[in-house]
């Protein structure tokens, strides 16, 4: 990183929230493999259930499964022309 920058943090959240759409198995779970305090904060925010427990996946909220999709396709998807 540049002297003198600083990190977008509600940036970063955002593409981890966005990358949690290619993990999600059954409605609204995901694997939790992305740091820990951006996994803190997706739940201060209200888009994740608590992330700290001994499972492999977390639960998306309501909320958090809309917006997960909506920064996926906004990120990655190519618009067709």
């Amino acid at each position: 990183m540049k002297d003198g920058c600083e990190l977008n943090i509600d940036k970063i959240d955002d593409t981890v929230l966005a990358l949690l759409a290619l993990t999600i198995c059954g409605d609204d779970r995901a694997w939790k493999g992305h740091d820990w305090d951006v996994l803190s904060r997706l739940h201060e925010k209200g888009m994740i259930h608590d992330p700290v427990s001994k499972a492999r996946s977390v639960a998306l909220t309501p909320e958090g499964l809309e917006r997960c999709h909506q920064l996926f396709d906004e990120m990655f998807v190519r618009q067709s022309q």
